[in-house]
């Protein structure tokens, strides 16, 4: 969306200019924090943007984002019209159709950023090992403040105040008894409260 200020953005050996915007663009999927939902039935929201919207491929979509289930229990299914910004499903509904759209286009490069906000843990697991067959062979880049949508990640980036303080696998960064082990044990004692 902006160029860099600073530094380069590489994919493939290439810097980002050397790529057409469109061409670009059309190889990412992108599932942001605040879903867009049309006023239009679950199946073409699915479907929106997808060069072939093959119904196997909606399907296969909704399934692995975990939200198939949830689709299939509506009286009209797929077929379902969704209200303005989808107020008919609830937000962890909402955030799993806009992943689905997302996969469903099967992109190279995906980005969630913050996507599973909006659900809770036994949902964000279901999703993330169902992403992590989708992620293979693609770039996914996974944007969170929950530690534990990153643990599947070849590699974690830190951020604190802008800045990168740590980088490695969850392995290594739980290790080095850092900021990321901090965030991770607070989390996870939090959830145990929760569940509790």
């Amino acid at each position: 969306m902006y160029d860099s200020t600073s530094g380069e953005v590489i994919i493939d050996d290439h810097k980002i200019e050397d790529y057409e915007v469109v061409n670009l663009r059309s190889q990412i999927g992108y599932v942001p924090q605040d879903v867009f939902l049309f006023s239009d039935s679950i199946y073409n929201n699915i479907a929106f943007g997808a060069d072939e919207a093959v119904e196997e491929n909606v399907l296969q979509a909704a399934k692995d984002a975990d939200v198939y289930n949830n689709i299939v229990d509506f009286p009209e299914g797929f077929a379902t019209m969704l209200g303005e910004r989808g107020i008919t499903l609830s937000g962890g509904q909402k955030q799993r159709v806009s992943i689905a759209r997302a996969i469903c286009r099967s992109p190279k490069i995906l980005i969630l950023d913050e996507a599973l906000s909006a659900v809770d843990t036994k949902t964000e697991n279901a999703i993330l090992q169902s992403l992590s067959k989708i992620m293979e062979g693609r770039t996914s880049i996974i944007i969170s403040h929950r530690v534990s949508s990153a643990k599947l990640a070849d590699k974690i980036i830190v951020l604190d105040d802008a800045q990168i303080v740590e980088e490695g696998t969850h392995d290594e960064l739980m290790a080095r008894n850092g900021t990321y082990k901090e965030l991770y044990e607070k989390q996870m004692t939090a959830e145990e409260t929760l569940e509790e």
